[in-house]
């Protein structure tokens, strides 16, 4: 008899789908008949719609690893082998990993077993029979995507933030420091202060010590320093959840590919066509802001499109903006702008092509990156002796602004 696997794909906690493991490995996805069937059905992504916005239903089988769109909610590189190790699971088989950290993913979606599957023997790993829903347990307190040691928290009023004892249910995103880099919660934290200072749409955060937090997972206490909280912009007061997805997921493209195949110009074209004027504009003043700090990271996975009505797109709130140049000196941004992605080209020449490219109104683009420049200098200057950032960060960012053209 065939080796076969099935979890449920549930957005908004209604079944929408299903993905499929047979014994050779291979995964497939399938949308429910209910989900297709229903015109008021809430969105799932950008990469499921064709070029007359209809509904995609057949999709290529994958071997080991998932369809992009839903490897893109795993965690990547060095976290995806920590927690993979947590939970007793091969990092290669992203199959088995997502049904790991299904419960608590990032945006509105969330996997779980079909009738209740137990979990395979053959998967166990390190875990002891019995001892499953421990390694989930501590893989769950960690299992959002990207590549930095982050869990959920959730805020109590008596005693700060806490570690959910099963990883489910968190309202905030806590980053902890690097073991490599100096002061980056205070770098990021610095940084999206101003980004809200001159306008831009920034979820609430704050600093806390590490030692404060409660609940951490064994090992966790070696590291001392300050953590950045994040209010999460995917979940609502009352538990529920809103969707999101990023760039890399609505490019259909793997998670290892967030710095290829793909520009600000792409970016921009996508929110022009799905989003509003304010929105194009919210983009226009974070592209100009994050090259006026110097953050070479801005890949595809640091955009991101939320849906509050369940089904249509908006750019998501802010996040990941870090002063890069302060620890390694670099002059490129990730991604092109349009035909270059030199920080020492980014100009008002640039811009006009990447708007004429990408469908943009060119006044609005102009005119709001101007704005940009002008808020910058105004909030840096009052505020940067105020910031909690180091003296090497004020440095690196003034002596980079003298070399943007636009700046």
């Amino acid at each position: 008899m065939a080796d076969v696997n099935v979890l449920d794909v549930l957005l908004h906690d209604k079944p929408i789908g299903t993905l499929i493991r047979v014994d050779d490995d291979r995964i497939l996805f399938a949308f429910k008949d209910a989900y297709v069937a229903d015109k008021d059905r809430p969105a799932l992504g950008l990469a499921f719609k064709d070029q007359l916005g209809e509904l995609i239903t057949a999709f290529r089988p994958t071997r080991t690893r998932l369809m992009p769109f839903f490897s893109n909610l795993l965690p990547e590189g060095h976290m995806r082998a920590y927690l993979a190790e947590r939970a007793g699971v091969k990092p290669v088989r992203e199959f088995f990993l997502l049904w790991v950290l299904g419960m608590d993913l990032p945006g509105a979606i969330t996997v779980r077993p079909a009738d209740g599957e137990a979990w395979p023997p053959n998967e166990r790993g390190t875990a002891e029979d019995g001892d499953y829903d421990d390694c989930r347990s501590n893989a769950l307190r960690f299992s959002l995507a990207g590549v930095q040691l982050k869990f959920s928290a959730i805020d109590e009023i008596s005693s700060g933030l806490t570690i959910p004892a099963k990883g489910i249910g968190g309202s905030w995103i806590v980053k902890l420091p690097s073991r490599e880099f100096a002061g980056v919660p205070e770098n990021e934290f610095s940084m999206m202060t101003l980004a809200r200072l001159i306008g831009m749409d920034v979820p609430m955060m704050r600093l806390v010590n590490v030692d404060a937090i409660r609940n951490l997972p064994d090992g966790i206490g070696t590291l001392k320093g300050q953590a950045l909280a994040i209010e999460r912009f995917d979940r609502l007061p009352d538990g529920g959840a809103v969707h999101m997805e990023d760039f890399a997921q609505i490019f259909d493209i793997y998670p290892e590919e967030k710095y290829e195949n793909a520009s600000a110009r792409s970016i921009g074209r996508v929110i022009g066509a799905e989003g509003s004027e304010a929105d194009v504009a919210e983009f226009i003043r974070r592209l100009t802001f994050n090259v006026l700090i110097g953050n070479a990271d801005m890949h595809l996975k640091n955009w991101s499109l939320i849906y509050p009505d369940r089904r249509h797109a908006a750019l998501a709130p802010a996040y990941d903006f870090v002063s890069t140049i302060a620890y390694i000196t670099d002059d490129k941004s990730a991604l092109n702008f349009s035909r270059t992605r030199r920080f020492t080209e980014y100009s008002e020449d640039e811009l006009s092509h990447l708007a004429a490219k990408a469908r943009l109104p060119e006044r609005l683009v102009l005119d709001t990156a101007r704005e940009t420049v002008a808020l910058f200098h105004q909030h840096w200057h009052a505020e940067k002796a105020n910031l909690p950032f180091a003296a090497e960060v004020v440095q690196a960012v003034e002596a980079h602004v003298k070399t943007i053209p636009i700046a």
